[in-house]
Order: structure tokens, then sequence, then C-alpha cells
């Protein structure tokens, strides 16, 4: 399983329309086999700051992903839309409550 977070800072003025872009994603990332979770969460404390959690399958999956039309689509809008390019992390889970 792989693992990644994924953290956005939208630009001042800008921070609805990252909000709307990201959460566009979730229906497109329920049509990928081997996409397990994919979730994005805004922080309490900064209305322009979100944080993806996401789990893959394998290799394959997160690949097919990366390579999807709807990500780089996305990923074409964020100078428009963040104050910087976003944080993308890899994680290995070691243990959780599902384990």
């Amino acid at each position: 399983m792989i693992v990644l977070s994924a953290v956005f800072q939208a630009k001042p003025g800008r921070e609805s329309d990252l909000k709307a872009a990201l959460c566009a994603m979730i229906p497109e990332a329920r049509k990928e086999a081997g996409t397990l979770v994919y979730t994005v969460h805004q922080a309490h404390d900064d209305a322009g700051k979100f944080f993806f959690y996401e789990q893959f399958q394998d290799q394959a999956a997160l690949d097919l992903h990366m390579a999807a039309p709807y990500l780089k689509s996305l990923l074409d809008r964020v100078p428009e839309l963040c104050a910087s390019a976003p944080v993308v992390t890899a994680y290995q889970r070691l243990a959780s409550l599902q384990d």
C-alpha cells in the first residue's frame, strides 16, 4: 500500500476556488481502480490550507492516478490558485486501528 499526503495553500482570495477544485477531484478518484482512500480536509485555523490523505493499493494504482487527466488539469491550475507548490509526501503505513 502507498500512502500520500498533499498540502495545498490557496492564494488570498482564492480559497473558495481552490476548495471547489479540490473537492471536484473526489468523484473522479472514486472511479479509479486501486484508489482506496482519497480524502480532502480544510484546516480549522486557516481557510486557505487544504490537506489530502490518499491510499493506493500499489504503485500501478498510483501511476494510474498520477496520469489521470483531471489531476493534470488541477496541477495546471496550481499557479493560479495556490500561493506555492503543493507539498506531497509518500509514506509507508506501519500500524493502524484497521490492522
